[in-house]
């Protein structure tokens, strides 16, 4: 009787379902030298819901560091705040960039 070899086809003992929870994304806010500080300022208080105090910390990252951590969010939620600040800033003839990267 011939030996039989096992080239693995057989189905896996176990088999587990992992669902990961989706990862949260950075956004943040890219310095240039034509936007405003207002202006950005006013879209950290009208997109992303910030108080004065916590937009104008921001703001002053943004400014001296060249770029300033806005929040972390759900990939659609960033992509869409993103998106949010091109067409506003374009609206209002600014070049201000905003950024989404994974946390």
């Amino acid at each position: 009787m011939a030996a039989v070899r096992d080239h693995g086809t057989r189905p896996a003992d176990k088999t587990e379902d992992k669902t990961q929870e989706p990862g949260d994304y950075r956004v943040i806010l890219l310095n240039d030298n034509y936007t405003t500080m207002d202006f950005v300022v006013g879209i950290l208080i009208f997109i992303f819901q910030k108080t004065e105090e916590e937009a104008h910390r921001i703001m002053l990252d943004v400014h001296r560091k060249g770029r300033g951590l806005v929040g972390l969010y759900p990939w659609d939620i960033a992509c869409t705040k993103a998106e949010q600040v091109h067409v506003e800033a374009a609206k209002n003839e600014f070049p201000l960039r905003c950024i989404v990267e994974r946390a």
